[in-house]
């Protein structure tokens, strides 16, 4: 049976055909745009994850640099040395459409094109290892950058593979299949209607030619009375 009630008629009929032949379609579509999703989830989790093991090296190795210049160097002079940065940096955002899904791309400039400009210190106080840190740092920007990218594209297509997913599986498993049962249904019932029209028309036909038959015979049966009472025979009447 249906699951909601329908008019079992041939122009409903037509429409729920209609709909299950977009329904299918629809269905093909989601069905790529999740395999597609998923192809480019899985290259970006692994550039995430080549990107997360080199950040975490350069971010361990600035960090031992730091460490042992802060060894060297009293913290009074440390950290005047970093108080007035020399170098700044400026970051856009722009969008990139992956599979309907909007995701960022970052891009940084700095101020200046001179590399020394990151060091903000001059050098006769200062320790070389403090020097390694900072120039560990500078580099490690770009693939910092460039992970928060990844991990939020990655975040994003997560979230629009399971949306997709959702609808893949409320297409395959309950409309699709609901929208057959309905088909199935009124066929049934047009079905039904029709051998119900075609025997309603075999009695009438019936029933005609049983009056059909019974005018005769009660006409001959005239005839023979006639035939009988005056001596006129059937054929003459």
């Amino acid at each position: 049976m249906p699951s909601t009630t329908i008019n079992p008629t041939r122009m409903e009929l037509t429409r729920l055909k209609g709909r299950l032949k977009t329904a299918q379609r629809g269905h093909k579509l989601l069905k790529d745009k999740r395999d597609e999703l998923m192809k480019q989830f899985m290259d970006v989790v692994r550039e995430n994850r080549a990107l997360r093991r080199r950040v975490e090296e350069e971010l361990m190795r600035a960090h031992g640099a730091f460490t042992v210049a802060a060894a060297l160097m009293s913290p009074e002079m440390l950290e005047q040395s970093l108080l007035y940065p020399k170098q700044s940096v400026e970051l856009d955002m722009t969008f990139q459409n992956i599979m309907s899904v909007d995701v960022p791309r970052y891009q940084f400039h700095t101020k200046s094109q001179d590399p020394g400009e990151i060091y903000p210190y001059g050098f006769a106080q200062t320790s070389g290892e403090l020097d390694d840190a900072v120039d560990a740092m500078a580099k490690v920007l770009e693939d910092l950058l460039r992970l928060a990218e990844v991990e939020k594209t990655s975040q994003l297509l997560a979230e629009e593979i399971e949306k997709t997913r959702r609808r893949v599986n409320a297409l395959e498993y309950v409309k699709i299949p609901q929208m057959e049962e309905n088909i199935k249904y009124i066929t049934m019932k047009l079905d039904e209607n029709e051998r119900a029209n075609t025997i309603r028309l075999m009695k009438v036909k019936d029933l005609l030619l049983k009056e059909a038959i019974q005018a005769r015979r009660e006409e001959n049966e005239a005839a023979v009375q006639a035939w009988r009472d005056g001596g006129i025979s059937p054929q003459e009447s």
